[in-house]
């Protein structure tokens, strides 16, 4: 027969000592367990042979490592195991974890033939490193911080990481670890030769097959039986697996079972059937499932019906379910848990399914399933589908949008794409899907926009744009794509979503979900009027389509306030931020949706003033946030960059800067350099930066971030022009005030024409111009455009807010180098009002009063907040 060859590599990543070789019943005996071992299957009491292959493997690990630093070795991608279906890679594979299990701290599977499941199994993995888990700070987030834990080698260095199926190399390229541990891949693919060293991986050798029968086997089955048995599977190990169950279960001699097997081998060829598969392989399969049938039908119903899931561990709850409109045959079987039960038992005994008591689930070997499959007609096979599609959506997932569920919607994952659910027009399946892309979305998986488009092409080609589920699932994918950054594809798919939900009648409560994020969007363009009559509109809807008090009503309201905000009405932002954290709260919502709008409330709180107080709510929910989301959640970090600013204006200005840059950091390394809330981080830190001395490192970041800008929101947008105006503020005091002005005068002229005169970003500018003419004794100008600012300012947020203080304080500083009698008496005036104010807005020894006591100007700065 023509057999495939598959292969097996590692790589090398730290050193030891000799290399020693490993007894097969050494590996066997108790050994110290690593303080880290996950989701290895369990060990197969029956492995055979590849003695040679195992200690060449563990060779290859570690030769050519001893005594190397691993930062100077030269890049190596991680070997593979590849080959034909059940030659036993993954047997391998488990057994080469169990015999050096004592070499390693840490042991983690990973199930690597969808890649949605890559990521979620490296996200469980970042607890077990002290990390957050998933349900806190999502899973791209926790399995981005398990690799970088692995790469550093921190806390352990001495580790194993499996990729099992891994078929496509460009899959799991970047989620391969370059530290000190090991790495190991199974796969089929043959195309891992081109990029890495392999090590086949063949059938038996003929002394391996009669020494696995010899075990397999209770009744003792002499070497030569064994040989020709093993002779007619062609030594496949699956083969010889379904062989050795089938003679064990039923105690039928080797001359019965080949003669069996012979008919059914010539059955299949008469038949014409595929040759995918190996012939010896699907004879020994069909002659299992025929005496299965025989012994327990109800078993061979439940092997059809797993047939159709992935190839993925089936949590057993799966099959615990009362539903109606499932086959008659598979009803039965699930109606009566003796039977069930028995059903099971008797799959893993035949060797058609693994049943792991521990994890409480049922997995069968994708050949079989494939060889299941086949031997199904076309009605059978849409019925099991339809089976399959009813037991997973009847799974009680829980809301996808609270974590502490997240990790029931990720065990059933990965049985969604193989059971070609995108296909079923049936309502509850679809409410499903867009379920688990509620799901993908909230927890931050990467694979969420990839999921969401696949539902949307099946569905768009099979139901039409206009239906309700497939408008739902646009819905979806603009909240995945805002979460990304793409501001201007949110905005256009949006509008066109809300356009087409209109024109079919979708229902208020489904409208006004999409209603209620696209304020973000106009916020997003610098809409910022639009966006506010947006939400004040949106708010009224949900009141009347809600009621005021329903968390829907104040998720809106929460959206108007940020409108506030961004139209200097802090006033009123205040207190409608804190009617939607008080009423989020009294509804017992999730964590991170009370940290949003206790967080917001902080803002507001800062924006209006308030300093101390906003540092007092801000240290509060940070706490809280740490406590129930952790510290890689976004809605934390947004809580941590807000309150080093509040920490900043108080002037707390080491603990805003220690806070800060490390925000900054874990911005960068969550989204990259040009992620929005990356940006947001950076220009705070070089706000801080600029407070705490560091005006050259202030300048080259806010210079960067200057230019990054515009990616995201457009040249004119208001955070780029006031952004801007921060980059301004720093060449200023890196001493160039003519650079400064230049620039300012620019920036005033946008924000002009895109706020108008009487807006704080405007004011904030204005503000610092005049004080760029002062810086060039130009103080006439200085003079005549404070006292303008101040009026509006005062106007605007109240005489004794900050802002017109510190407006105040270098009108008073520019009167005095005027030199007039009527200027310096004007001065003079102005200045004992303001020590009073100073006194009771923030008190005298604050950096700002201090500032204005030694008649030295005060500059004004922005932190662009989230949209």
């Amino acid at each position: 027969m023509s057999v495939h060859c598959s292969t097996l590599n590692l790589t090398p990543r730290y050193g030891g000592g000799p290399v020693t070789t490993t007894h097969p019943d050494e590996g066997r005996r108790s050994v110290a367990a690593p303080a880290v071992w996950g989701k290895v299957p369990p060990r197969n009491k029956n492995f055979t042979g590849r003695e040679e292959l195992l200690e060449r493997l563990y060779a290859g690990m570690t030769a050519g490592s001893t005594g190397q630093v691993t930062v100077v070795l030269p890049k190596v991608l991680p070997h593979a195991l590849h080959g034909l279906g059940g030659v036993g890679k993954t047997q391998m594979a488990v057994e080469f974890a169990y015999r050096y299990r004592h070499k390693y701290d840490l042991v983690w599977w990973i199930s690597a033939d969808q890649r949605v499941l890559i990521r979620s199994s490296l996200a469980a993995l970042a607890p077990q490193l002290d990390l957050p888990s998933a349900a806190a700070i999502g899973v791209e987030d926790a399995a981005n911080a398990a690799l970088d834990a692995l790469r550093r080698g921190e806390p352990y260095d001495r580790w194993l990481l499996v990729f099992d199926n891994a078929d496509e190399p460009e899959e799991i390229r970047d989620v391969i670890p370059e530290g000190p541990g090991h790495v190991l891949i199974t796969s089929r693919n043959h195309r891992w030769e081109d990029v890495v060293e392999a090590v086949p991986v063949d059938v038996f050798t003929r002394e391996e097959s009669i020494a696995f029968l010899a075990k397999r086997v209770r009744k003792a089955i002499t070497p030569e039986d064994a040989d020709r048995l093993a002779e007619q599977l062609g030594d496949l190990p699956l083969a010889l697996e379904q062989a050795g169950a089938l003679q064990a279960r039923t105690g039928m001699s080797i001359d019965q079972y080949i003669e069996l097997l012979n008919e059914h081998t010539s059955q299949l060829l008469d038949e014409g059937k595929s040759t995918e598969y190996p012939i010896s392989m699907t004879a020994a399969w069909n002659l299992s499932v025929s005496k299965l049938s025989e012994r327990r039908p109800e078993a061979i119903d439940l092997l059809r019906c797993c047939a159709f899931f992935g190839p993925e561990p089936i949590p057993r709850d799966v099959f615990s379910q009362r539903i109606s409109g499932l086959d008659p045959r598979l009803s039965e079987v699930l109606a009566n848990p003796i039977k069930m039960s028995r059903a099971v038992g008797e799959l893993g005994r035949f060797a058609l399914a693994r049943i792991d008591p521990g994890s409480r689930t049922i997995q069968v070997h994708r050949l079989i399933q494939a060889l299941v499959r086949d031997e199904l007609e076309p009605e059978e096979r849409a019925t099991h589908l339809a089976d399959v599609h009813q037991l997973l959506t009847g799974m009680p997932l829980g809301n996808p949008e609270e974590s502490v569920n997240w990790g029931r919607h990720g065990s059933i994952l990965g049985h969604v794409v193989p059971a070609r659910v995108q296909e079923s027009r049936d309502l509850k399946v679809r409410d499903f899907a867009l379920n688990l892309a509620r799901y993908l979305y909230m927890s931050g998986d990467s694979f969420a926009l990839e999921f969401v488009n696949l539902f949307i092409h099946q569905w768009e080609k099979d139901s039409g744009p206009d239906d309700f589920h497939v408008l739902k699932a646009y819905r979806e994918q603009g909240n995945i794509l805002r979460q990304l950054g793409k501001y201007t594809e949110v905005y256009e798919l949006n509008q066109k979503t809300h356009e087409n939900m209109r024109r079919v009648g979708m229902p208020d409560d489904e409208l006004l979900l999409l209603v209620n994020s696209m304020g973000g969007d106009l916020r997003a363009r610098g809409d910022l009027a639009k966006a506010l009559e947006h939400d004040e509109d949106s708010v009224r809807r949900h009141e009347a389509a809600f009621g005021r008090d329903d968390p829907r009503t104040y998720r809106a309201k929460n959206n108007l306030a940020l409108d506030y905000c961004l139209t200097s009405r802090f006033d009123q932002a205040r207190e409608l931020h804190e009617a939607a954290y008080i009423g989020l709260q009294d509804a017992q919502a999730g964590a991170a949706t009370v940290l949003v709008h206790w967080n917001a409330l902080a803002r507001a709180v800062r924006l209006s003033g308030d300093y101390s107080e906003a540092c007092d709510l801000g240290e509060e929910a940070l706490a809280y946030g740490l406590e129930y989301l952790g510290a890689e959640h976004p809605v934390y970090l947004w809580t941590a960059k807000d309150l080093s600013i509040a920490w900043r204006r108080l002037g707390e200005l080491g603990k805003a800067l220690d806070m800060c840059t490390d925000v900054h950091g874990r911005y960068v390394r969550r989204y990259g350099l040009d992620h929005p809330d990356t940006l947001a981080a950076a220009m705070s830190l070089a706000n801080v930066q600029r407070n705490n001395g560091q005006e050259e490192e202030g300048l080259k970041l806010a210079a960067d971030t200057v230019t990054r800008y515009p990616r995201i929101y457009g040249d004119d947008h208001p955070y780029t022009l006031a952004c801007t105006g921060n980059l301004a503020l720093l060449h200023r005091t890196c001493q160039e005030p003519a650079k400064a002005l230049e620039l300012n005068e620019t920036i005033l002229d946008k924000l002009e024409h895109r706020l108008g005169r009487n807006h704080h970003y405007y004011l904030t500018v204005a503000t610092n111009l005049a004080s760029d003419l002062a810086k060039l004794e130009r103080y006439e100008e200085a003079v005549e455009r404070g006292r303008d600012t101040y009026t509006r300012l005062a106007e605007l947020v109240g005489a004794n807010h900050p802002m017109a203080l510190a407006c105040a304080a270098n009108l008073s500083a520019d009167l005095n180098h005027l030199g007039t009698s009527d200027a310096m008496e004007e001065a003079e005036g102005l200045r004992q009002d303001l020590r009073s104010r100073y006194a009771q807005k923030l008190n005298l020894e604050h950096p700002d009063a201090v500032a204005f006591l030694e008649g030295r100007h005060l500059d004004l700065d922005f932190d662009p907040p989230p949209i």
